[in-house]
């Protein structure tokens, strides 16, 4: 026999159904309250995670590349402008040379781009636009010589350069000899081992080393140096403002300063190390006939006298 539903059982039921529809409720509310806590917990994690792979790839980037990057080629061919790519340490004769030249050969100007030689090789490699080469050191000559830059058998022999050590006119580190620049405390500049002048002082320590003082010397010495520099002028520039004691560097950046700026020391030619300047024409030139005209010049007695004016050396 079947129960009957009385109105006390259809109010238990009622209550019991509305029970369990808030029991839902409250469960579904819970629900939805814990998902949206876990959306925004995962965005805000990535978001704080992902810039630190961002920022250190910016900031390596630069890093690479400065060590790397070439200046961009500045010059464009011309009929009436020569373009020379010339060694640092003829900074002091361009000026001479290029007025001299215009002189002798009316309309037609020269643009020196003095840079370390290790430099202007790069520039070329990398395509800068030059008509003549003027290095100090035969090795950059001959690697371009063999990538095929120059214009066959224009490559010849310019100039000489002995390498001397300077100081600043008031010479705050009392360095009389040689022998002084081993001593404790005493501030060197030189040229990196890239730059010519650099392996020329290099060579020179080491035979001052062997023939006259000692390893020890050479050793103090080098640990003297606080700077490297990547041109030859630059090492004399940081001489003639007194930022260091004394620097190697050629012969000729002595010769070329005005009186009173610095003090100098030679270096005995038995220990001395005569550094060879070239010249070549480069294949890239659209003036060749001009620059054949400035290479003679350089190498006539006009040339070589102006260079031996300032410090260098008649090869």
């Amino acid at each position: 026999m079947k129960d009957k539903l009385t109105p006390s059982n259809l109010v238990l039921i009622s209550i019991v159904c509305g029970l369990l529809m808030i029991t839902a409720l409250f469960a579904g509310c819970t629900q939805s309250t814990n998902t949206a806590a876990v959306a925004t917990t995962v965005p805000t994690e990535a978001a704080t995670a992902m810039p630190t792979p961002v920022a250190t790839t910016t900031t390596a980037i630069p890093t690479t590349m400065a060590t790397t990057a070439t200046p961009v080629p500045t010059y464009t061919p011309s009929n009436s402008n020569l373009v020379a790519f010339t060694a640092a340490s003829l900074t002091g004769a361009s000026g001479t040379i290029g007025s001299s030249f215009t002189a002798a050969y009316p309309g037609t100007t020269v643009s020196f781009d003095l840079d370390g030689t290790q430099a202007l090789k790069t520039q070329v490699e990398n395509g800068a636009y030059a008509d003549v080469f003027i290095s100090a050191s035969n090795s950059y000559t001959n690697t371009l010589t063999k990538e095929g830059y120059f214009v066959p058998n224009s490559v010849k022999t310019l100039t000489t350069n002995y390498v001397i050590v300077i100081l600043p006119e008031s010479n705050p580190a009392n360095i009389q000899s040689l022998a002084d620049l081993a001593k404790p405390g005493v501030k060197i500049a030189m040229e990196a081992k890239t730059v010519p002048a650099g392996t020329a002082t290099i060579a020179v320590l080491n035979n001052l080393a062997n023939d006259t003082y000692s390893q020890s010397w050479m050793n103090q010495t080098l640990g003297n140096v606080v700077t490297y520099e990547t041109s030859e002028p630059a090492v004399a520039t940081k001489v003639a403002l007194g930022e260091v004691d004394a620097g190697f560097v050629y012969q000729s950046t002595a010769t070329a300063a005005p009186s009173g700026t610095y003090q100098s020391i030679t270096i005995p030619k038995k220990d001395n190390y005569l550094q060879t300047y070239t010249i070549g024409i480069l294949n890239g030139s659209q003036n060749k006939a001009a620059a054949g005209w400035f290479e003679q010049y350089m190498l006539s007695s006009a040339g070589q006298n102006i260079l031996t004016q300032y410090g260098f050396i008649a090869p």
